[in-house]
């Protein structure tokens, strides 16, 4: 029997979806007293304005759809004070972030040229966030900063933080040449964060609303880019985790990193290596450790067989290294960075505390 679902009921459910998954902070916000939020928010643009230390201009953005997108440009070009002026780093927001009080703040401490931009229904900015609005305004965000503000792809890095991913590798799709994207403490697709909500009755009727509604799939989409990509995982994200009890291994994170490197190195994270991956995945910074001396990696050698693969074939993805390796050696070989453990922590993204503020992504 094939199970239907009327609009109305579609409509309900999406509804739920985003009160509990993506729009879970605003609740906090909305429980204390709006106005003293409203005047952290003015606080927070007064720091950023024309005034301030950080020379900051607002820009309302018109997009194609018709909704006006509030943002922030703080310009650093030219400067003698600061080295990374010159790239601008393009933030997309997370859960009830706003330019005023979020993911800036960091590229901003670091030198960078920053624009932030609030999410359609936020603060300054029209609409509701929903898929096709949130890529209208991320769309005319990036072409506002190549356009209009001078930035060359090449200089623009985007940056995003939980929800924002699906902004980011939208934008990272269509804008493909961007000197490279961060992700940090974010998920491969909703589906499996909506489901974890909801009662198991009811995922049918999840899946065709999320499918049909929210369809926020941030690997599809990260995986038509080319380019380099940072991210972060965050090891006690109560958001991004399926299973309370099990932040660590239920984290949608590990979903992303691993489905992103089959796609990036699908001879090297095959079904025979899968298990490794997901081992080193599935604790902290300790086991990780304890995994890399146990297994003897030679990092040297590691980095040799990339070269050479790379002198013959070119750095375009996917590569296709490890071809007839037995899986130990495969295992072995997949440390993308070349920098040991250190390094496949890196790329792994495992960290708790904040992304790092005064380095150079």
């Amino acid at each position: 029997m094939q199970m239907t679902c009327h609009p109305w009921l579609a409509g309900v459910i999406c509804v739920v979806m985003v009160g509990t998954i993506c729009l879970r902070g605003i609740g906090r916000i909305a429980s204390s007293d709006y106005g003293q939020f409203l005047r952290a928010l003015q606080a927070a643009q007064q720091n950023l304005s024309k005034e301030s230390k950080h020379n900051a201009l607002r820009h309302k953005l018109l997009t194609r759809d018709g909704n006006e997108i509030d943002s922030v440009f703080v310009d650093r070009r030219n400067s003698t004070v600061y080295a990374n002026g010159n790239i601008l780093v393009v933030c997309c927001e997370g859960n009830a972030g706003f330019y005023e009080y979020g993911i800036a703040t960091t590229p901003i401490e670091a030198g960078y040229s920053v624009l932030g931009w609030n999410h359609p229904g936020f603060a300054g900015s029209t609409g509701v966030p929903f898929p096709d609005q949130e890529k209208n305004a991320v769309d005319v965000v990036m072409q506002f900063a190549i356009h209009r503000l001078g930035f060359a792809p090449e200089n623009i890095i985007v940056y995003a933080w939980s929800i924002g991913a699906y902004c980011a590798t939208w934008a990272a799709m269509n804008y493909p040449d961007i000197k490279g994207l961060i992700l940090d403490a974010t998920f491969d697709d909703v589906l499996p964060l909506a489901a974890s909500k909801m009662p198991p009755s009811w995922e049918p009727v999840v899946r065709r609303t999320i499918r049909g509604y929210l369809n926020l799939n941030n690997l599809e989409q990260l995986n038509r880019y080319g380019g380099p990509v940072l991210m972060y995982r965050r090891t006690r994200d109560e958001i991004i985790s399926t299973q309370e009890s099990a932040q660590i291994v239920s984290n949608r994170g590990n979903d992303l990193l691993i489905g992103f490197l089959k796609h990036r190195f699908p001879k090297l994270v095959t079904e025979e290596t899968l298990w490794a991956l997901r081992d080193w995945l599935s604790g902290d910074r300790g086991h990780q450790m304890v995994l890399w001396n146990e297994g003897g990696v030679d990092e040297d050698a590691c980095m040799e067989k990339l070269a050479a693969y790379i002198r013959d074939h070119g750095p375009s993805f996917p590569m296709l290294i490890g071809l007839f390796q037995a899986p130990w050696d495969l295992i072995q070989a997949a440390d993308p960075n070349g920098r040991g453990a250190d390094g496949f922590c890196r790329v792994s993204a495992d960290m708790c505390g904040p992304p790092p503020s005064g380095d150079a992504p």
